[in-house]
């Protein structure tokens, strides 16, 4: 018998195959057989014709801290991700001294570069750990719905090794570089699937400070790499960069890949149209230095750079103006009666932009041909005749009155669309023709992070409902290569062979998926992290299961209460069928 069979499904297997009708069956946590299956099982579900994919995998998220205090790292479950990697962008929080001051340090980073509320990590991270095989310990006793994977962070061991120097980014000694190489070992050895280090100004904390370990010289670099080597290339190294320097970049990532036998995870973004060509070359790179035997794979968002604006969210259009300021510092509910006054919004839509000089900031504040309505149900491709700018110059009224009315529709919390980076052709063209590339891997969600503006975890039921089915602006990707994108493709680009494809052997993580049904819901703030954070939330309809290990996790959008997942140590072999 067992313990779980799944008839009459429409089987999306992973591997990029065509979808057949069919059962799966599971036994102790396998997938024990596919196809025609005979026999019964403890539960037995009728997928009546729905999808059966392998649950996702999100290969970029920041949930070192809700790791350990949320069992489903929501909204995760909730979009069908069963596998979650942490610690990218080189910050986490192992290891760690056992005092207040550097606890606060490394919060203090997480909450400036990640957005995520520092009273929320403050209440919520218990730092029952020093070591970063102590973290994992750690993560590893807590009760979870789904599988967790954690990297060592650059910021967290050069701040450990060289205290203020580190975080000063001063250059590290050989002396400096032999211990950090040291606790990186001791961090694999124990069941990190790797390390990441983040070398972009972007990350920076509020004081304007770049965080530890983003002018690290090449001695560093390689110093660390060395020790994957000493694996046999048995774990990833993680990369971010501004590339403003790519070449210089690229080639220390080439040779650190050839003479370790090291596999390089690198993010690959752009802020404008004239960065493409340097994006296209940097993949005609990554090309040639395979040839060589150089392992470099480009990680890539379905989405722009995109930020979430809301009246309750991190920022939005009006946050700089003088007479909202005092509105800001209210409770929610309290800034919202006042935002309803008119005469409070008259004095807040006359006031002249205060523009900063600043054209990233400027155009939150005034930049309404950039800014959309992001409406319900959510639509990440609008057109240039979408925009504030447009729709208001159509109505006849200013932009930022427009901007004001928009964001009190759905009771205050309309959210405003603002797609920063990546999004100069006025469509998404340039993420499909990342994502259709073969060298690319499908990434960059942030999980977890950038709480108060962006909620990018629900990229993979975007992935089916709008580019497989709805598109409408260009071409749309095929159902199966869709799916290989989220699972297969994502499981091997971390080491995990044992997941990711619905063959006998694998690890029975699933969704059931109403096709016709699966919908973005619309985005917006919710108050539920500990100390009372917040967060942008995004739901979805249209999962009917979401199953772990065979256990099933996720029934119509709530939470089972079961706790298969666990702490994956290291990279993983395929099962054995």
């Amino acid at each position: 018998m067992y313990d779980l069979l799944i008839r009459n499904a429409q089987i999306v297997d992973g591997t990029g195959r065509p979808a057949y009708r069919g059962d799966l069956a599971v036994s102790d946590g396998k997938i024990a057989a596919v196809g025609t299956v005979n026999g019964s099982a403890t539960r037995e579900i009728d997928a009546g014709g729905n999808l059966l994919t392998p649950g996702w995998v999100d290969v970029h998220s920041h949930m070192d801290g809700q790791c350990t205090w949320d069992p489903t790292c929501s909204p995760a479950a909730n979009h069908g991700i069963t596998t979650l990697i942490m610690g990218n962008c080189g910050v986490g929080f192992a290891p760690c001294e056992p005092n207040d001051a550097a606890h606060d340090r490394l919060i203090s980073v997480m909450e400036d570069v990640e957005d995520i509320p520092g009273s929320a990590l403050h209440e919520g991270v218990s730092w029952d750990w020093e070591s970063f095989p102590e973290y994992l310990d750690a993560v590893e006793k807590f009760p979870r719905a789904i599988d967790v994977g954690a990297q060592v962070p650059h910021c967290a061991v050069r701040t450990y090794v060289m205290g203020d120097r580190g975080t000063n980014n001063e250059k590290a000694s050989a002396d400096d570089i032999s211990k950090m190489a040291d606790i990186v070992r001791e961090g694999i050895q124990a069941g990190a699937l790797g390390f990441t280090t983040s070398r972009t100004e972007l990350h920076t904390t509020r004081e304007d400070q770049a965080m530890p370990g983003t002018y690290a010289d090449e001695d560093e670099l390689l110093g660390i790499g060395k020790v994957i080597g000493e694996m046999d290339g048995k774990a990833i190294y993680g990369v971010v960069s501004d590339w403003t320097n790519w070449e210089e970049e690229m080639d220390w990532m080439k040779r650190l890949s050839i003479a370790n036998n090291c596999q390089i995870n690198f993010v690959l973004f752009f802020r404008e149209e004239s960065d493409w060509p340097r994006v296209q070359a940097q993949l005609a790179y990554v090309r040639e230095a395979a040839k060589e035997g150089a392992k470099l794979i480009p990680h890539v968002g379905a989405r722009p750079v995109n930020l979430l604006l809301s009246w309750d969210g991190t920022i939005n259009p009006f946050s700089f103006h003088s007479n909202y300021a005092p509105l800001s510092m209210m409770p929610y509910e309290e800034r919202l009666a006042e935002l309803r006054k008119p005469e409070v919004r008259a004095a807040i839509v006359a006031e002249d932009l205060p523009l900063m000089g600043d054209e990233f900031m400027d155009t939150i504040i005034g930049g309404y041909d950039k800014l959309y309505e992001l409406g319900n149900p959510p639509n990440y491709e609008p057109a240039p005749e979408d925009s504030i700018a447009a729709r208001a110059a159509a109505a006849g009224v200013a932009p930022q009155e427009l901007c004001y009315d928009l964001m009190m529709d759905r009771d205050g919390k309309n959210v405003i669309y603002f797609p920063c980076f990546g999004y100069g052709a006025g469509d998404l063209s340039r993420q499909v023709e990342l994502l259709e590339d073969e060298s690319t891997v499908m990434s960059l969600a942030d999980t977890g992070a950038h709480c108060g503006v962006l909620c990018d975890a629900s990229v993979p039921t975007q992935m089916l409902s709008y580019y497989v089915r709805d598109r409408q602006r260009g071409p749309r990707f095929g159902l199966e290569e869709t799916v290989k994108m989220q699972t297969l493709d994502t499981a091997r680009c971390v080491g995990l062979e044992d997941r990711g494809t619905l063959e006998v052997g694998m690890k029975a993580d699933l969704n059931i998926i109403d096709f016709d049904s699966l919908q973005l819901e619309a985005p917006g703030i919710i108050f539920d992290l500990p100390a009372g954070g917040r967060r942008m939330f995004q739901g979805a309809k249209g999962y009917v299961a979401t199953v772990v290990s065979g256990e099933i996790i996720m029934e119509n959008g709530t939470y089972t209460g079961a706790t298969p997942g666990r702490l994956i140590r290291g990279t993983q072999d395929a099962a054995a069928a």
